[in-house]
């Protein structure tokens, strides 16, 4: 798996980000997330019916890249 970017952990984060580790990732809820998403503050990405990904890169500008 590609990957791009580390977090404050100092481990690598993929390429594109499912829901769930956006909010485990940035400290938000889940909720929080998808509300986002509404908003267009980010850019939902189907890969399938029932699976949602978040561009890595986009998730960071919004987050102000501190991960």
């Amino acid at each position: 798996m590609e990957t791009i970017h580390k977090n404050s952990l100092n481990t690598e984060l993929p390429k594109r980000l499912r829901a769930k580790q956006v909010a485990t990732e940035f400290g938000i809820g889940l909720s929080t997330v998808w509300m986002y998403a509404q908003q267009n503050k980010l850019t939902p990405i189907k890969v399938s019916e029932r699976v949602t990904v978040f561009d890595t890169e986009e998730v960071l500008t919004l987050f102000g890249g501190d991960k």
